[in-house]
């Protein structure tokens, strides 16, 4: 199911925007990224950094069952990184999913309140936490929060699939990518879901 605040802000671009027009009818409209904004889809933004879906999906599964598939920040401190890295994570994400864990647990990263704070704030929030950057910061906005204008310029995938819906020779980098992106506000969470969708569709 596709969210209607993602199929009216599209069709609202694609009114005006002959290339977002073109990417739709060939690629058709994303599906939606929802998520709770908890502790489970904060870890799981760690668990996916810089894997393939596949791969962050198979850790996910051995990462949850440790904690009998209801993470919680009190499970995953009672297990040592060793049973993190058996589990698939990395060393440095093992540090990380307990820099996570204890700064729920200790009210530093406030996960009920995100709801009622902007975009900025939600950014400086996450990111105090060490190993979540402005990528996960920008995933949390669209997946959890549903934030309507958040561009994850650092996003490989939404880097090559705007290459292709617009017809660059190259993957821009984060700032052409910044600039490029100004002609879609406000709607530029829905490009980012278009853009993953159709790089998924059409570099395959």
């Amino acid at each position: 199911m596709r969210t209607p605040q993602i199929i009216q802000s599209l069709d609202v671009l694609a009114a005006r925007d002959a290339q977002i027009k073109a990417a739709l009818e060939r690629a058709g409209y994303p599906p939606e990224r929802v998520r709770p904004h908890d502790f489970p889809t904060m870890l799981r933004v760690i668990v996916g950094q810089q894997v393939s879906v596949a791969a962050a999906n198979s850790i996910w599964a051995r990462v949850a069952a440790l904690m009998d598939d209801a993470p919680t920040p009190e499970k995953l401190l009672a297990h040592d990184h060793g049973a993190l890295r058996a589990a698939g994570l990395s060393r440095q994400k093992a540090t990380y999913a307990h820099s996570l864990a204890e700064a729920v647990a200790s009210g530093a990263l406030p996960l009920h309140a995100l709801p009622d704070m902007d975009d900025d704030a939600v950014v400086e929030a996450i990111t105090q936490v060490k190993g979540l950057g402005r990528w996960s910061a920008h995933m949390v906005l669209i997946a959890a929060l549903a934030r309507p204008d958040i561009w994850p310029v650092d996003d490989i995938a939404v880097q090559e699939g705007v290459k292709l819906m617009i017809g660059l020779d190259e993957r821009p980098k984060p700032k052409a990518l910044t600039e490029i992106g100004e002609r879609w506000r406000p709607h530029r969470s829905a490009v980012a879901l278009l853009a993953w969708h159709y790089y998924g569709i059409v570099a395959i």
